[in-house]
């Protein structure tokens, strides 16, 4: 069972986000690469990990990030669902939509359809 650093949001500096009030720490985790399913599952795991013990809460995805595409989001998904379930609360997670999925008309931009699928 997952146990985050008791100390994570003493050395992370947090910065208001325009008028909304949200805070956001200093660095982010963006999970373009080395997330996706080509990656070895247990090396990411370890690194989202430790970003939340340092202070990260800010995690930035999108649909095609991977390789491959989707993959990142369904590797942070598990993780989330596994061990950061309890402090969900506590995290800003960013996604992005509209790039390329795969071949044919629904494949790309932002469709209802495209969305939903």
């Amino acid at each position: 069972m997952y146990l985050p650093n008791e100390n994570r949001y003493q050395e992370m500096k947090y910065r208001r986000c325009g008028r909304s009030g949200i805070k956001l720490p200093a660095v982010s985790l963006g999970l373009w690469q080395n997330f996706g399913g080509v990656n070895v599952f247990e090396n990411s795991r370890k690194m989202i990990l430790r970003a939340f013990d340092l202070g990260i809460t800010h995690f930035d995805l999108a649909n095609n990030y991977g390789p491959p595409y989707g993959s990142a989001e369904e590797t942070f998904g598990a993780i989330l669902k596994k061990d950061l379930r309890p402090y969900r609360d506590e995290l800003i997670i960013s996604t992005k939509a509209g790039w390329d999925m795969w071949p044919g008309p629904y494949g790309n931009y932002g469709s209802r359809k495209y969305l939903i699928a």
